[in-house]
């Protein structure tokens, strides 16, 4: 054994893939001093997926002051990577679920804008190609907003500018793109995006992430029409067709804008672009092991969760992978069938949730010790 790789996600509420991935470093260190380790933090698109890629590449992080869901200001996080020209923005700083108390949801007001600003604030700090990963959000607009942040803007019949929010978009009469940012035609966008759903119908935006934004149904219903009513004029004006395109009911309609409105965009499962990002394959070429993990494993990691984007990479090499999980759940057999070879979970004793998320450093780092004998007395 003389390389392993270790390429975890976060253990979310807890520690960080970067935290995660020292701790483990830390264990083998102490029981196999003369083996190589190489730290490549992951995440799957979702929470983690800034710090992940700025830490991995050697970027930088910026702070910029942006409109939040209702229109308040916040304080946004950002990053660069380490090329200086592709820019990490995670649409739930500036436009999540997080950022409102539970009375304040209203999908029907809430709006994109700050996610639009934090692509000005990059594009102005000379970002080219962006990594937008647009999971949290708290928004059933569109992308409306996020493309008002850019200079375009949505009329009604009269000329005037459409009020901010999901509900507005009924009364769209035409959008005018001669203001839109021009930098925007020479940018390239990854949108992570790990959901194929529709714009509109039952498993469009409204219908289905509707509810968690606080959407009633007779609210889901109006948003829904919204958006179809939206779909219809980017169809008749600019001859795209999104309604129906696989993610685009993703984040409230934002993949819709995205493939819209961006000359150049992908829509990508998040644990792939990361996987790029990082450069996770370069390191896999002459390593022995894969360590990887996240919060918890179970019959959902197989779904485009870290630990088993890093098994099927991993296994392109021929290389063994293990798990470790800070719990597991029954059907965690099922990740066996993708790429992950051996499982072992931080949890030692009964235990809460809140004893464990407060113990999960330790936790981790006992576990990771044991997985590190076990390496060290196969050697022999």
């Amino acid at each position: 054994m003389k390389k392993i790789v270790i390429a975890p996600d976060s253990f979310k509420e807890s520690l960080s893939a970067k935290q995660v991935a020292h701790e483990i470093a830390q264990a083998i260190a102490s029981v196999m001093p003369h083996v190589q380790t190489v730290q490549v933090p992951m995440a799957d698109g979702g929470e983690g997926t800034l710090e992940a890629l700025v830490d991995a590449t050697g970027g930088q992080f910026h702070r910029s002051f942006v409109r939040g869901p209702m229109g308040d200001v916040v304080d946004a996080q950002w990053g660069m990577l380490g090329d200086g020209r592709t820019a990490v923005i995670e649409m739930a700083a500036a436009s999540g679920l997080a950022l409102l108390t539970i009375e304040r949801r209203n999908p029907l007001l809430t709006s994109t804008e700050g996610t639009g600003d934090l692509i000005k604030a990059a594009l102005d700090a000379g970002a080219r190609r962006f990594i937008l990963a647009i999971g949290g959000s708290a928004t059933n607009d569109g992308g409306s907003g996020m493309l008002r942040a850019l200079g375009a803007r949505f009329l009604d019949a009269q000329g005037r500018e459409l009020a901010r929010g999901g509900a507005a978009l009924a009364q769209l009469a035409s959008i005018d793109l001669r203001d839109l940012d021009p930098r925007l035609l020479a940018s390239e966008f990854d949108v992570a995006c790990d959901v194929d759903n529709p714009l509109t119908g039952p498993r469009g935006a409204s219908a289905i992430f509707g509810p968690q934004k606080g959407a009633t149904p007779e609210m889901v219903q109006t948003l829904d029409a919204a958006l179809a009513h939206y779909a219809h004029i980017i169809r008749e004006q600019l001859g795209r067709d999104v309604e129906h395109a696989a993610g685009a009911g993703a984040a409230g309609g934002m993949g819709a804008a995205a493939l819209a409105f961006f000359t150049h965009c992908r829509l990508r499962r998040g644990v792939d672009i990361v996987l790029d990002a990082t450069g996770l394959a370069q390191h896999l070429a002459d390593a022995d092991l894969v360590i990887t993990g996240e919060g918890r494993l179970d019959g959902q990691t197989i779904f485009g969760k870290t630990p088993i984007g890093v098994a099927q990479l991993a296994k392109q090499y021929g290389l063994p992978v293990i798990g470790i999980g800070g719990c597991l759940r029954e059907d965690v057999h099922e990740v066996y069938e993708h790429g992950i070879d051996a499982v072992f979970s931080c949890v030692h004793k009964a235990m809460d949730l809140q004893e464990a998320l407060a113990g999960a450093q330790q936790n981790l780092a006992r576990t990771a010790r044991n997985v590190a004998s076990v390496i060290h007395l196969m050697k022999r």
